[in-house]
């Protein structure tokens, strides 16, 4: 069978210092040390943070962005290429976003305002929820999730039969992982869907859709608390690296479009790629859609805490006498999250952000999240509320439309119910197949909630931004 092979380079920028391995060294707000100890330099993830990395390498730190600066937005576009530009800007809106204050801010009983910046600034144009975006990305990976790396310095990729093969290099070091593709018939190039896993995909994958099966496991281990830091993902950037498992994974998803970008024989076309995944898996499969805009479609499965579940709401649930995963029993199950969420799993309360807007960071990108009422641990509550809330996001871009919510019981956890058959169908077709137009748009449960107002949790209001 003919393999063919293609490698390319991406940017990552390093800096030196003299901070302790693995210790912050930079980023907008940053007081501390600015240099690394011998033998380690540092990385520069984002214009809020840089971390101290085992590795040669002498540069000096970016500098943090001023208020007089202007923040260049960068976005992938279909295909994958990168365009970095200024925020686009209506009449009488600045040019420039907001900086974010360091720490986080003050906390709040409900969940945090969407719409209103970590500065008290309001969002009042879709220009500026990209700034709000790109602020709620950092403290989401700052103080839960931890830091998904920059592009790798090089990755090479090559298609033989079904086996997608791939081998990324960063300051000296290699890993290598594959994924397997089963394709329709016919020459495509076809949409896809990346399954985590190695059971197979937990929804029907239609005809006219690739499969493409991505053993997580091998990047980020999830077997339990002492697992933190094992991994291909760990190998390669050290096992004291700030990402928990939920990034790691999303990292690996990224590599995998890269490298479909990199060899059209494979026959997908990556301007048309989802994700997907069940229960540990589903959380990964929210947050992969939620780090790399070049998702297309995200489909979260019964993902509950960590994924379609709110903290706050959780808590909550577990307070009123249900039975349901909060922040402070999971991150001693699995390292799916980053160690500084250990830090405030006693008080949610605290954290200027929840899980609606993690809903917020995949907006306005189509996103169909299926949820089970039948396991009270997933937080059923928790996820009708919280997703009700990341609606709003939806809402006010004029894309309610590109966001489903749908909640069904009646089935075994992780298995699919024919229920839920048209919507998922209905989501594919027209973001995926693009064979249709019809709506798409649901937000739905089998359930009744009378102990959940909605009023205690959304106490701002939603705008129309344009």
């Amino acid at each position: 069978m003919k393999a063919t092979t293609a490698s390319f380079l991406l940017l990552a920028t390093g800096a030196a210092a003299q901070q302790a391995v693995w210790g912050q060294c930079g980023g907008q707000g940053w007081a501390g040390a600015t240099t690394c100890e011998a033998g380690t330099h540092c990385e520069y993830y984002n214009d809020w943070y840089s971390q101290c990395i085992p590795g040669g390498g002498d540069s000096p730190a970016p500098t943090a962005m001023t208020a007089t600066q202007t923040p260049t937005v960068t976005t992938t576009q279909p295909g994958g290429s990168t365009t970095a530009s200024q925020p686009p800007t209506t009449t009488g809106e600045p040019a420039t976003c907001p900086i974010t204050p360091s720490g986080l801010g003050s906390g709040t009983s409900s969940l945090n305002d969407p719409f209103t910046f970590h500065n008290g600034d309001k969002v009042t144009s879709k220009s500026l929820w990209e700034c709000r975006r790109e602020e709620i990305l950092n403290l989401v990976q700052k103080y839960e999730i931890g830091y998904k790396p920059a592009n790798p310095s090089s990755l090479s990729a090559s298609w033989s039969g079904s086996t997608l093969s791939i081998t990324v290099s960063e300051n000296g070091k290699s890993t290598s992982f594959s994924v397997s593709i089963s394709k329709p018939s016919g020459s495509g190039p076809f949409p896809a869907i990346i399954y985590y896993g190695t059971y197979g995909a937990s929804i029907p994958i239609p005809n006219g859709v690739a499969g493409i099966a991505f053993n997580n496991d091998e990047i980020a281990a999830q077997d339990g608390g002492g697992s933190r830091g094992q991994g291909k993902f760990y190998d390669l950037y050290g096992w004291g690296h700030s990402a928990g498992a939920l990034t790691a994974w999303a990292w690996a998803v990224s590599r995998i479009i890269d490298a479909l970008e990199q060899t059209p024989d494979a026959g997908i076309d990556t301007a048309r790629i989802g994700v997907t995944g069940c229960s540990r898996n589903g959380k990964g499969a929210f947050v992969a859609g939620a780090l790399d805009e070049r998702v297309a479609l995200t489909l979260p499965q019964e993902s509950g805490a960590g994924g379609a579940g709110c903290w706050r709401l959780q808590d909550w649930m577990n307070s009123i006498g249900y039975n349901v995963q909060g922040a402070s029993q999971i991150v001693g199950e699995n390292p799916w999250l980053g160690p500084a969420f250990n830090n405030y799993v006693n008080n949610v309360n605290q954290l200027s952000f929840d899980h609606h807007l993690l809903a917020g960071l995949v907006a306005p990108r189509p996103m169909y999240i299926m949820e089970n009422p039948d396991f009270e641990w997933l937080g059923t509550m928790s996820t009708y509320g919280c997703m009700g809330a990341g609606k709003e996001v939806y809402d006010a871009l004029g894309a309610t439309d590109q966001f489903g919510y749908s909640q069904v019981g009646g089935h075994d956890h992780c298995s699919f119910p024919s229920s839920q058959g048209s919507e998922l169908n209905a989501f594919i077709n027209r973001y995926l197949l693009r064979t249709s137009s019809a709506a798409t748009g649901v937000y739905r449960t089998d359930q009744s909630y009378s102990q959940l107002n909605m009023n205690d949790w959304i106490t701002w209001s939603t705008p129309s931004l344009s």
